[in-house]
């Protein structure tokens, strides 16, 4: 019998294939978190964090597809990137914001050929899903939860592109540049410190069949290794905890290329370009170090010059032993005095790092 932390239990992934992929990773010593996010922790050789080289089954993230005559234009209209002009050869960063102009979700997309996929964090997945449906009216899209029939595969390090030409004949020779064919999708993503990293979208057959020769030349990891990699990459992930807390803006999403302010409009887009061109905007987000503390997405922030109220909020977090690397969402001003801790006044300091691209000056 397999340990509860071995194998999620059927009734949560409804396919026989995804079922077995799940048993698959098992037997390789994959562990599981409790249901309902139910992602790979580690393997039995690791703690889940990233080598130099390793290969992450990314459970967390789930996919929507959205098929039909007006599905790009319907996107167009509802992200805060252009949809409409997104071609097979590329991928886009994008989010989804409320009329207000704050976040719902920041997602990656890209143009399948017969669909345009919205990749995001399964747990926000299915109230999003319903909530673009609300305005789909009488447009000729659907959308459909496409996660139960494709494995997401996260690859890092510089063997892995030596790796994947096993299976695609050309890679995507930059960032945000994707590939398609009879092996699945590759996406490249923002490198990580120098280092490439790649999504492989694959059916859970071929992630099955390709898992052990990937195996042999990178370390499997759980998926916690991907999202650190993200943070070392400047690449926020709005998750519950965060969202409606920010405009585009304030995670830099607009220096990422998130947000195209020549598409015409979207949910919340005069507030958003109201931000980007009226000078506005008081704050960014950065990267941040803790020591001798554990950070979660929505903690809040505190200088020490202004104790009695949160000066940010932690947009993203990963555990490294007893200390946390972050993204981390602040006022501008609070960079000019004082010291930055985490919960309060007195909490644990936080270390600024760098961001590994330029953000445009403050008006």
């Amino acid at each position: 019998m397999i340990p509860a932390d071995r194998f999620p239990p059927y009734s949560y992934f409804k396919t026989d294939h995804m079922e077995q992929w799940l048993q698959f990773l098992a037997q390789q010593g994959a562990r599981f978190d409790a249901a309902p996010a139910r992602e790979v922790l580690a393997f039995d050789d690791g703690a889940g964090l990233p080598a130099d080289d390793f290969v992450a089954p990314l459970a967390g993230l789930g996919l929507i597809a959205a098929s039909g005559d007006e599905a790009a234009h319907f996107l167009h209209n509802q992200l805060t990137n252009d949809v409409e002009h997104l071609g097979t050869g590329e991928a886009r960063l994008a989010g989804y914001c409320t009329a207000k102009g704050r976040l719902l979700a920041t997602m990656l997309i890209w143009n399948r050929g017969d669909a345009i996929v919205l990749e995001l964090p399964r747990t926000i997945l299915a109230p999003l899903q319903k909530r673009l449906q609300m305005f789909v009216l009488r447009a000729k899209v659907k959308l459909a939860d496409i996660g139960e029939q494709q494995v997401i595969l996260g690859l890092a390090g510089a063997r892995a592109g030596a790796l994947l030409g096993r299976w695609f004949e050309t890679l995507p020779a930059a960032p945000y540049g994707a590939v398609h064919g009879a092996s699945g999708t590759l996406i490249r993503v923002a490198d990580a410190a120098g280092v490439p990293r790649y999504q492989w979208i694959a059916t859970p057959e071929l992630a099955r069949q390709a898992w052990p020769e990937l195996t042999r030349e990178l370390r499997p990891a759980g998926e916690a290794a991907w999202r650190l990699a993200e943070i070392v990459a400047g690449i926020p992930q709005i998750t519950a905890p965060t969202q409606e807390k920010f405009v585009p803006q304030m995670i830099n999403y607009e220096a990422l290329g998130g947000v195209n302010f020549k598409k015409g409009c979207y949910p919340g887009q005069e507030i958003v370009a109201r931000s980007q061109y009226l000078g506005k905007l008081k704050r960014r987000m950065l990267r941040a170090s803790i020591a001798n503390a554990v950070a979660h997405a929505g903690d809040e922030v505190f200088s020490s010059a202004d104790p009695g109220q949160p000066c940010g909020q932690i947009v993203n977090a990963e555990t490294l032993g007893v200390a946390s690397e972050c993204l981390v969402e602040l006022k501008l001003a609070a960079l000019e005095a004082g010291t930055l801790h985490l919960g309060n006044a007195d909490g644990a300091l936080l270390t600024l790092g760098e961001l590994p691209y330029a953000l445009p000056e403050p008006a």
